[in-house]
């Protein structure tokens, strides 16, 4: 059985192990995309399982006057990196302005959310996920 087992590149541990493997890449068609009329957005999980790992990330997009729900606070952090456009990060009662090029990193023990008056494009990491 051994022999067999070599020749289809794996070993009796492997063989037998019923843990699935993990996913390492994930395409277009892996992602999970909601679009939210109301507040001009659409997010798109790019790791679609991250609910069961320590960050979250997704892709968001901010529409002309779009905006993210305020998240309230909790434990975590949150860090994002602005891909196009600009947009207005409020935390609490600060608000700070990033465009293309930037990068954001905060605590997330403060209300906080995303708002862009022209648009924009985001790459958001929540740790522990939360969207």
């Amino acid at each position: 059985m051994t022999d067999i087992l070599q020749c289809l590149g794996t070993d009796l541990g492997a063989f037998f192990n019923e843990k699935p493997e993990d996913q390492i890449l994930f395409r277009k068609n892996d992602y999970f995309v909601k679009t939210n009329g109301e507040l001009k957005n659409t997010v798109e999980w790019i790791v679609p399982n991250a609910l069961d790992n320590a960050m979250e990330p997704i892709h968001l997009t901010l529409e002309p006057g779009g905006s993210t729900d305020p998240d309230n606070p909790h434990k975590g952090e949150e860090f994002g990196y602005v891909l196009q456009g600009n947009a207005v990060l409020h935390i609490g009662t600060d608000t700070y302005r990033i465009k293309k090029g930037e990068s954001f990193y905060f605590k997330s023990d403060t209300r906080h959310y995303l708002t862009s008056k022209t648009g924009a494009q985001i790459i958001w990491v929540s740790s522990p996920p939360s969207f």
